[in-house]
């Protein structure tokens, strides 16, 4: 008899002050919907077909460093400059100096959330 492999299930957890204030930010810069969760403690977004679960977690503590997880959000190369500005409608803030280049071929900038969460638009590399 073989052994049966489980493949778990990802969901993200994201800490903040107030997933309930959050939400709207994070659906509408991943095109998730808002799914179930009252914001005591969680509420979940979920992806409109298939991929991780960004689950917005309460928590008492202020954010206080750099976090040691963050997303990174691909487009491709031409739609920069456009996901930039709708992040920007959103509520996302620059971090930082421009796009980060590298070799060419490997671009991003770094932004924050409304609650100062670290991620980055990437623009996809062709190899």
């Amino acid at each position: 008899m073989t052994e049966r492999t489980v493949v778990p299930r990802v969901e993200l957890m994201l800490d903040c002050a107030d997933p309930v204030a959050l939400a709207p930010f994070w659906a509408g810069a991943l095109g998730y919907e808002i799914g179930g969760g009252d914001g005591n403690p969680y509420v979940e977004l979920l992806p409109p077909t298939s991929g991780p679960i960004l689950c917005l977690q309460r928590v008492p503590e202020p954010k206080t460093t750099k976090a040691r997880m963050h997303l990174d959000l691909y487009v491709p190369p031409d739609a920069v400059a456009a996901e930039l500005d709708r992040l920007a409608a959103l509520g996302a803030v620059a971090r930082g100096g421009p796009v980060v280049r590298r070799d060419g071929s490997f671009n991003f900038q770094v932004l924050q959330d409304p609650a100062g969460t670290e991620f980055c638009l990437c623009a996809e590399h062709r190899d």
